[in-house]
């Protein structure tokens, strides 16, 4: 069984990704950095469903960190195999004149810093068995262009720029990079958005409904599928339609 690191994993999408890759036959190692009780949840979920999955405990931020954990990971259940890079931290919006290079450096550590220290770590394995997968987790940010929001969009973007520059650089070794750009998909950390807000999203979506997180999820089981062996570097949107033009 093929193990599968899916960041950010306890609640919210990051739970609904790991589920189907459960449900897929990998084993899951979810990974989270406080919530206990969450983590755990997953875990009796997928195992209820007949999968394998532990939880690990670790700041994908952290190099030190990142290497313990990946360590522990394939002495508990098997070498990593994918990782999905979906964790995330605060979001604030503010107007770019209140905006630090800090609060930019806060994006960046979670979609830049953290997928290349999970990637450098795997790597060596990777390359001599030709083996690996990575996804990942972007957003329909990149293309709207949402103001007051330029520390999280631009890292967004560059998470897009280094699944094309990885895409081509692993290629030859059989390891397939890409991302998928999600909505807004209202989860657990969405309690504050109101039905207006809801709503006002709603109302620019093609299909004229939200998204759920399965959707996202099944996206995700499928680019990490033998069906997806053939596809890399690539940007797949599922927002309804939102960003079709």
């Amino acid at each position: 069984m093929k193990t599968a690191l899916v960041t950010g994993a306890s609640r919210g999408l990051g739970a609904a990704m790991a589920k189907a890759l459960a449900a897929a036959g990998w084993a899951v190692a979810v990974n989270y950095a406080h919530d206990d009780a969450g983590a755990a949840r997953v875990v009796d979920d997928i195992a209820m469903l007949g999968g394998k999955a532990a939880s690990f405990k670790f700041d994908v931020t952290d190099k030190a960190s990142v290497r313990h954990g990946i360590a522990t990971i394939a002495h508990e259940l098997a070498p990593v195999e994918l990782i999905v890079n979906n964790a995330t931290g605060p979001q604030p919006m503010m107007p770019i004149e209140d905006q630090s290079w800090d609060d930019h450096l806060d994006q960046l550590r979670f979609f830049v810093k953290a997928p290349l220290l999970l990637l450098q770590t795997v790597l060596p394995d990777w390359k001599t068995r030709k083996v690996g997968r990575v996804i990942n987790i972007g957003s329909e940010v990149v293309d709207i262009g949402n103001p007051d929001f330029g520390h999280y969009v631009a890292a967004k973007a560059a998470m897009v720029g280094l699944t094309r520059s990885w895409a081509r650089e692993l290629g030859p070794y059989g390891i397939n990079v890409n991302l998928v750009a999600p909505g807004f998909v209202p989860v657990e950390r969405h309690a504050t958005a109101t039905a207006d807000d809801i709503e006002d999203y709603r109302r620019d979506v093609p299909l004229a409904r939200m998204g759920v997180p399965e959707e996202i999820a099944a996206t995700v089981g499928f680019l990490a599928s033998p069906q997806a062996d053939f596809i890399t570097g690539q940007t797949i949107a599922v927002n309804g339609g939102r960003t079709l033009a």
